[in-house]
């Protein structure tokens, strides 16, 4: 019993020495960087994937109009399948 708690302290020791302050900085400095929102870049991104989703939106009402003019049964065999 007395081998199995030797072995065990040295690990613990460095557990609470060296990994565990690093977990905990690093914890709490993820959770200001998420209470900090987004950055520049992170919006810019979200409003050019705002935009491209706008544009894809515009292009399906596009196309079904087209289809619409063409074949305005798909709609329904659409839904039968």
């Amino acid at each position: 019993m007395e081998d199995l708690l030797g072995l065990l302290v040295a690990p613990l020791i460095i557990f609470l020495l060296i990994v565990a302050p690093i977990w905990l900085i690093l914890h709490y400095r993820s959770k200001k960087q998420i209470s900090q929102g987004l950055t520049e870049e992170e919006y810019q991104q979200l409003n050019e994937l705002l935009r491209r989703a706008d544009k894809m939106a515009e292009r399906i009402d596009s196309l079904e109009q087209i289809l619409d003019s063409e074949a305005p049964e798909w709609r329904r065999r659409h839904e039968q399948q």
